[in-house]
């Protein structure tokens, strides 16, 4: 592997002062690389013009055709309803949110190209409040060339501005400057994987004629170029940190297998094969006096967080505090909620930490994990914190969709029984 490369202000784009910085960081757009790696989550297919003859609900197409009428109608609610028809048949615009502009520019016998997805509505095929875009006569404007991306998005940042900022910096890219490859030449030779540039390219402009459903499932290829680097950095990541805590000590945690046996009685279903085999593994791990870093992969509904709550029973049994970390409070409530009903028959009692956890709520929450009532903690990254004092870690489960970086985990050697012991570390993924 090569160097990291340099990151380059985004104010070398144009049009990128201070408060669209601020709102771009938002995002974690902090440099022209970021706003490359900011990918599409979708894409809408524009590339084509459909007769309104063709159209069908739940469709969502390009179509041009000249306006007949435009009216506001008083309804359940008060709209805009602007008839428009080409060759083949005629459609329904509605707006329920317009200006007296918007309805003075559509005017009958102007002409314009419309997108969104079209509705049955009460007198034919309608679209809500669809992008417009006003001709001087039909096709006089080109349609689309490549297919459109939706991008994540934050408030005060609209798709097109964000269309516009990724033009931009791919327009930085074909400019001569350079996006590095960090693979070495051998490995992407033995492999046969495209240059970066062309992934980067290839995701931000599909062409017309692009695989979309291997678009929509992530097995493009150029989904599968960035997602091998991915994948090696997050592996690397992970050699990096087991070296760190090879140099320290962990809790020895010896158990009857009681409360494992009780909770699997609970659950209804048997473990299967996969499962019961991860929790022999981690069970063999956590016996041992160095610090476990274990990484459990699997497909959502796979069963990892009954394979982590073995292991968590394994540390409470032993004695030790376990920590549950999710990357946001959706995830983190719904692991609070599941940890409850699972472990509250038996006996163990499980504590919340978020950010939005305020004053004497808050404060008891501390108390709890400080003096070790709380055996199980669930949070986000609120457990990082500096007030965040545990009696005695040992165990440390991270749900963390690549979210955590290597300086949190290794933070948690801080946070481990009194700093005599790094805590055993099981990543969900």
């Amino acid at each position: 592997m090569h160097a990291a490369p340099e990151h380059t202000s985004l104010t070398v784009l144009k049009g990128i002062g201070p408060a669209l910085e601020d709102k771009l960081s938002r995002l974690g757009l902090r440099c022209v690389e970021d706003l490359l790696f900011h990918l599409p989550l979708r894409y809408q297919d524009r590339t084509r013009i459909t007769p309104i003859g063709a159209l069908r609900p739940g469709l969502d197409a390009v179509i041009e055709g000249v306006v007949l009428a435009a009216d506001v109608v008083m309804g359940r609610r008060r709209s805009l309803l602007c008839r428009i028809q080409d060759g083949s048949g005629t459609l329904s615009l509605r707006f329920y949110y317009f200006s007296a502009a918007l309805k003075s520019n559509l005017q009958k016998g102007s002409h314009w190209r419309c997108y969104g997805e079209v509705r049955p509505g009460a007198s034919g095929l309608e679209i809500y409040h669809p992008e417009l875009q006003s001709l001087d006569k039909p096709q006089t404007a080109p349609v689309d060339t490549t297919l459109t991306p939706i991008y994540p998005a934050t408030e005060g940042l609209s798709q097109q501005r964000l269309r516009n900022l990724a033009e931009a910096a791919l327009g930085w890219l074909e400019q001569g400057n350079t996006l590095p490859e960090l693979l070495p030449a051998e490995l992407i030779d033995d492999y046969r994987l495209p240059p970066l540039r062309e992934a980067i390219r290839t995701l931000h402009r599909p062409p017309p004629d692009v695989d979309l459903q291997a678009l929509e499932e992530g097995r493009h290829w150029a989904q599968h170029r960035l997602a091998f680097e991915e994948l090696l950095a997050h592996q690397l990541t992970m050699l990096r940190l087991r070296a760190e805590l090879r140099s320290f000590s962990a809790p020895v945690m010896q158990a009857s297998g009681e409360l494992a046996r009780l909770y699997t009685g609970q659950l209804g279903f048997p473990l299967t094969g996969a499962q019961q085999r991860v929790a022999d593994e981690i069970r063999l791990d956590l016996q041992q006096d160095k610090p476990m870093l274990r990484l459990v992969q699997g497909d959502v509904g796979a069963g990892k967080t009954v394979v982590a709550a073995l292991a968590a029973l394994q540390a409470l049994e032993a004695g030790w505090q376990v920590a549950l970390m999710a990357p946001t409070e959706i995830l983190a409530e719904q692991h609070f909620n599941n940890f409850q009903r699972w472990f509250a028959p038996l006996g163990i009692s499980v504590a919340w930490m978020a950010g939005k956890l305020k004053g004497k709520a808050r404060s008891n929450q501390l108390q709890m994990i400080a003096t070790g009532e709380a055996a199980m903690v669930v949070g986000t990254h609120a457990l990082f914190q500096d007030e965040v004092k545990f009696h005695n870690l040992g165990l440390a489960i991270i749900d963390e969709q690549h979210r955590f970086g290597v300086q949190q985990r290794l933070a948690l050697r801080d946070k481990g029984a009194a700093g005599r012991f790094s805590p055993h570390q099981l990543i969900m993924t």
